[in-house]
């Protein structure tokens, strides 16, 4: 059955051959109602080089009403709560129906190098974003190698990650063996 939101959808998805540069998105190949999508940290940001996985989940009253929008890729952000839940304007009281997924997801990708501190998702991040900006930083650079090591390109889980190009990977070698001493999901950021 086509809906007015499925149309709309359908229609985004055939323009999204030119996305906005640093995001990309596309529907889950069985329900053009969930998308799967990348954001790459902007540059000169605390979040440069990392690489983030988000899943927006439309319902039948979009546009109209706002998707589902989390981070699937963990997070240290004040704007972002520990389900990966973000707390920005536009996915809720501020929405609009002419905003589209490239609208979301360059809202998304500006909020990780601006975050808007008094309106705290995540307390300790907002605090630290504001008073120890060192270890703000320290704390997102985890998140940023994390998201390096739990980025397999040739995994792609149903409705959960999206896959990506060749990606820079982090690990560390044994200096006797030259062997790789890290395992995806080893590292464990404190966050």
């Amino acid at each position: 059955m086509s809906t007015p939101a499925r149309r709309r959808l359908m229609l985004l998805f055939r323009l999204q051959d030119d996305p906005p540069s640093g995001v990309s998105g596309a529907p889950t190949e069985d329900n053009i109602l969930i998308w799967q999508a990348i954001i790459f940290g902007p540059q000169d940001s605390p979040f440069e080089d990392g690489t983030f996985k988000v899943i927006l989940e439309f319902t039948e009253e979009y546009p109209n009403k706002p998707p589902n929008v989390k981070f699937l890729s963990k997070m240290f952000h004040p704007n972002v709560y520990s389900d990966g839940s973000i707390c920005l304007d536009i996915l809720q009281n501020r929405w609009s129906p002419t905003y589209d997924v490239a609208a979301i997801l360059t809202s998304l990708q500006s909020l990780l190098d601006e975050p808007n501190p008094t309106s705290p998702a995540n307390s300790v991040a907002a605090q630290l974003y504001q008073e120890n900006r060192k270890e703000y930083n320290k704390r997102v650079q985890q998140v940023v190698e994390w998201s390096w090591m739990n980025f397999p390109d040739d995994e792609v889980p149903e409705h959960s990650e999206t896959s990506r190009g060749s990606r820079r990977r982090s690990s560390s070698r044994d200096a006797s063996s030259g062997q790789s001493t890290s395992q995806p999901g080893e590292f464990v950021p404190q966050i």
